[in-house]
């Protein structure tokens, strides 16, 4: 009889034993440590999955930012972050009134917004014309997750943004300022489609700069970074992926002559460092087309140090300001021991340009500028940091900007997995592409998407609208009044004819929604990464931008065998210690 019952136990205990070490089985792989890797990889260890993140750099937290705190907003524009920041009990400090609204630096000249309007009122009369127009094109897009819901709308991917502004004849100062604004959260307004700026116009329209910036994130984003990477058992730095092959059984990840194997795999890399993949069964032709095609904005990051504010201090400059004199956006705060930093962002073509010059070259155009304004800008000059985001061939640029076009053929593309990859990243975000909200809620659609996948679910394309119902909606729109008429400041121009979108299948939305703002009056047009995600970001996620960033480009490779030696994603490795992490609104 004992024996029967000591049988019986130990077949009980047997059972149990089984059924934890299949939960303990569960093996993914993330490729890519910033903000949105790091979230994945934590919601999945957190889920029961034996977790492998592997970075290509020698650090983690990729393009988190560089300033040394973070205006962030609140439960309401942000939730998904301030999650986070309470589950690692980040430290927060409330936003002072003065940072919730840009300034401006003008000819040497610093502005609040009300000393624009006193001083300035032709410049100041421009921007409100501006800010409504932009606020009536955005109203114009009932779903910001269906942009080209009919023919007018698909129209404006057609059309890039420099030629919509050249439409308003604003003043040379106000449209200096403006396109300031644009390729900081951007790319070079030329670069740019209308619809794309129409449909993040729309997402951030009626939230207020208070809920923007409702409090301020110590030591960046490179602290959430940090927080991520202690909660994480396998971590490998400097493992830059060659291949990713997939079979019936799992997926092999080789990082030089190693392989790693897992049940399913987390890309959360931009996609330029996708293009570097070999993937097996390689990508279909629109993917490879979105790695190539996708516009990304271009941006650098240069952080001046200064013993004290060389600024008068009644105009307080602190935070966003927006130049025309060839400065970028600056953001100016407190140094942590004393003195004050100005992280300047350099975007778009002043980017480019920027690129023929080493380090040091770059420091000394902008100290030039500076000094020109604060004569006492050098004598107080301590050094500087800087990050060219735009040239590193990893990120190939800031954020997300899709260019025109690119909407109609790429469009949530990459939220959908392919057999057992999923797919991570501000660019992979629809409504807060370029910060750091958008790469954390990345993050967790990924993982929600693996923990699917494992469980049997089919992530099919959706079928497409036909393109005829496209047309007759657009024909629809058109007879309740002259759109581009609205849209061009009462210009009698006709609409645009536009032909029906390609057919790119519709994916589901995102598993983690944000209610997205009801339409109200739009805030003020400038502000500031993701930063980042952003902080999308931003450029160094700064605040939270309300307008994020952009893409890259990619090679398709051909395709190898798998890896020759088999590493289990399982197997612990020694976890790197906390480095700071590299950019802004975070990918």
């Amino acid at each position: 009889m004992s024996a029967g019952w000591l049988r019986a136990c130990a077949l009980v205990m047997l059972g149990l034993f089984s059924v934890s070490a299949l939960a303990k089985d569960k093996t993914a792989i993330v490729i890519g440590g910033g903000l949105s890797g790091l979230t994945a990889a934590y919601e999945l260890q957190n889920k029961g999955w034996q977790v492998t993140l592997l970075e290509a750099k020698p650090s983690m937290g990729g393009r988190s930012g560089m300033a040394t705190s973070e205006w962030i907003g609140n439960d309401k524009t942000q939730p998904v972050l301030n999650k986070y920041v309470s589950t690692f009990k980040l430290s927060t400090t409330p936003a002072p009134e003065f940072v919730r609204t840009p300034g401006y630096l003008i000819d040497g000249e610093y502005f609040t917004a009300a000393d624009l309007a006193t001083k300035q009122p032709a410049t100041s009369d421009a921007l409100k014309r501006y800010e409504k127009t932009l606020d009536d094109l955005a109203r114009s897009i009932e779903d910001p997750q269906n942009p080209a819901a009919n023919s007018t709308l698909f129209a404006l991917d057609q059309i890039n943004v420099a030629n919509w502004l050249d439409r308003l004849n604003l003043p040379a100062t106000a449209r200096q300022l403006v396109n300031q604004q644009i390729r900081t959260r951007y790319d070079e307004p030329s670069r740019l489609s209308l619809l794309y700026f129409a449909q993040q116009s729309r997402v951030y329209l009626g939230v207020a700069d208070r809920d923007l910036r409702a409090s301020r994130l110590l030591g960046g984003s490179p602290v959430l970074a940090q927080a991520f990477v202690k909660q994480l058992k396998t971590i490998k730095t400097s493992s830059p992926v060659s291949a990713i092959t997939q079979d019936k059984d799992g997926v092999t990840v080789k990082v030089g002559s190693v392989g790693y194997q897992a049940d399913y795999v987390v890309v959360a890399v931009p996609l330029r460092a996708l293009s570097k993949i070999q993937m097996t069964p390689a990508l279909d032709a629109q993917h490879m087309g979105a790695i190539k095609g996708t516009n990304y904005g271009w941006r650098d990051q240069i952080m001046l140090k200064f013993k004290t504010p060389v600024w008068e201090s009644k105009a307080r400059m602190t935070g966003e300001i927006y130049s025309n004199a060839g400065l970028g956006m600056l953001w100016v705060e407190p140094a942590l021991k004393g003195g004050a930093n100005v992280v300047i962002n350099l975007s778009g073509d002043n980017a480019r340009v920027m690129q023929a010059f080493g380090d040091k070259q770059m420091v000394d155009q902008v100290l030039i500028r500076l000094h020109a304004f604060y004569p006492q800008a050098r004598g107080s000059f301590t050094g500087y940091e800087i990050r060219r985001y735009s040239t590193d061939p990893s990120m190939g640029g800031a954020y997300l900007a899709f260019g025109p076009g690119q909407i109609s053929k790429y469009w949530r593309l990459w939220e959908r997995p392919i057999q057992r990859v999923a797919f991570a990243g501000e660019h992979t975000d629809t409504l807060y592409p370029g910060t750091l909200e958008g790469a954390l809620r990345t993050g967790q659609r990924a993982a929600s998407q693996v923990e699917d996948l494992a469980a049997g679910k089919s992530f099919e394309p959706a079928k497409v609208v036909p393109a005829a119902t496209v047309a007759a909606a657009g024909a629809v729109a058109a007879k309740k009044g002259n759109f581009f008429t609205n849209l061009f400041s009462g210009s009698d121009d006709k609409p645009v004819p536009a032909k029906a979108p390609e057919p790119v299948a519709p994916v589901a939305p995102a598993p983690v929604p944000t209610p997205v703002p009801a339409p109200a009056p739009a805030p003020a047009p400038v502000e500031a990464p993701k930063p980042a995600a952003p902080v999308k970001a931003e450029p160094a996620k700064k605040a939270p931008a309300k307008k994020p960033a952009a893409k890259t480009e990619a090679k398709k490779a051909p395709a190898k065998a798998p890896a020759k030696k088999a590493e289990p994603a399982k197997k612990p490795a020694a976890k790197p210690a906390a480095t700071p992490a590299t950019d802004t609104k975070a990918q």
